[in-house]
């Protein structure tokens, strides 16, 4: 009796093993009795940009942030950027994305103007803010609200996309001694700053990157401003102009911009949507700290290897522009209700962060820059 009992156990010992070990070999989900755990959804989007394809600084940014995107998402969202002219040409940028043929952007805002008379705002205003100010108007300040109302009606979302910091006032075929100097002058320079120059007797022109050098080498225009050393040296500039001017007063802290189509946004599973904003935060910075680190070792090549002639805008330059932008300012706002609702926020920001940096970031820098001698 005791025999057969023991038999009895082992068997059922035995099936018990078995079925434990079964259950074991099996998935998480099949083991609760529900189906298969399907694979994740892979999507694979398009960048458009207004930079040829790897420029330094302003063609990496996009590259980067594909990069960091495929790499936080597992290689579940994939990002192919196109340089422009590859896909559209560099205007054509922002209309892409807003009507789906790609599903991403990066440009500058002010290159909207004519769709949109306040983009321009969300790029630079001259003697407005610098860099540390506008990321902290757009992302503390409520700028990034206005920016995405803006753009809202064209189905697109946009997200800051990298700066340059204080750009340089530009090259120039001839040396500028005085506000005379500007008279009837061809100069690519676009957004607001564009204007101010018109304002004092100058002629504006838009041209892409990649179509500045041939206009400037071959006499179709005077002058160019384009970023500041780093990029400046890369694209020859040296090669086509004798003078580089500083200071940037058109462009105190450019600041450029991710667009993102929202109907493919909105396809987004919640995590990769955050990887998106993640990344263009990321790259955001990034950007600034590389122009940062290359731009003075950029100047001193084209200084000592290239012979370039650094110059500081006169006086009477800087003055008549100081006072065109006022009224470039207020006639842009009496023409546009949208422009002038966004340039009050714009100025209440701008007006409060001065007063502190007055204290501070000016105040440290006269400290740090006198000899202690005096």
């Amino acid at each position: 009796m005791i025999k057969q009992s023991i038999t009895r156990i082992t068997s059922i010992a035995a099936v018990a093993i078995s079925a434990l070990i079964a259950g074991c070999s099996q998935p998480p989900a099949q083991q609760q009795g529900s189906a298969p755990v399907a694979e994740q959804q892979t999507y694979e989007w398009k960048m458009v940009t207004a930079w040829p394809k790897n420029f330094p600084g302003l063609g990496r940014g996009p590259e980067t942030f594909a990069e960091y995107v495929e790499e936080m998402s597992g290689g579940r969202l994939k990002v192919t950027v196109y340089g422009a002219g590859e896909l559209v040409p560099g205007f054509e940028v922002f209309d892409a994305v807003s009507q789906g043929t790609a599903q991403m952007g990066h440009a500058g805002a002010y290159y909207w103007k004519g769709k949109m008379p306040a983009a321009p705002i969300f790029s630079a205003i001259p003697f407005g803010m610098n860099v540390t100010e506008m990321n902290s108007w757009l992302h503390y300040g409520g700028g990034m609200e206005l920016w995405q109302e803006l753009y809202a009606p064209f189905g697109v979302i946009p997200f800051a996309g990298g700066n340059t910091g204080v750009q340089m006032a530009g090259w120039f075929k001839e040396e500028i001694t005085s506000l005379d100097d500007f008279a009837g002058l061809n100069m690519r320079i676009p957004g607001l700053g564009g204007e101010v120059f018109k304002e004092v007797g100058g002629v504006p022109v838009t041209l892409t990157g990649g179509q500045i050098f041939v206009s400037l080498q071959t006499g179709a225009i005077d002058a160019t401003e384009w970023v500041g050393p780093y990029n400046d040296l890369a694209f020859g500039l040296y090669r086509a102009a004798d003078y580089y001017y500083h200071s940037g007063w058109h462009e105190p802290g450019t600041m450029l911009e991710f667009i993102v189509n929202e109907a493919a946004y909105k396809e987004l599973p919640s995590d990769l949507q955050a990887i998106v904003r993640v990344a263009t935060r990321a790259v955001n910075q990034d950007m600034l700290d590389e122009y940062t680190a290359r731009n003075n070792n950029a100047l001193q090549t084209l200084i000592n290897e290239h012979g370039v002639q650094v110059k500081a805008l006169p006086e009477d330059v800087m003055e008549a522009l100081k006072a065109a932008t006022v009224t470039v300012m207020e006639r842009q706002s009496a023409e546009d209700e949208t422009f002038a609702r966004i340039y009050q926020a714009y100025q209440a920001f701008f007006k409060d962060v001065s007063a502190y940096h007055e204290l501070s970031e000016h105040t440290y820098y006269e400290n740090r820059e006198s000899d202690g001698d005096e």
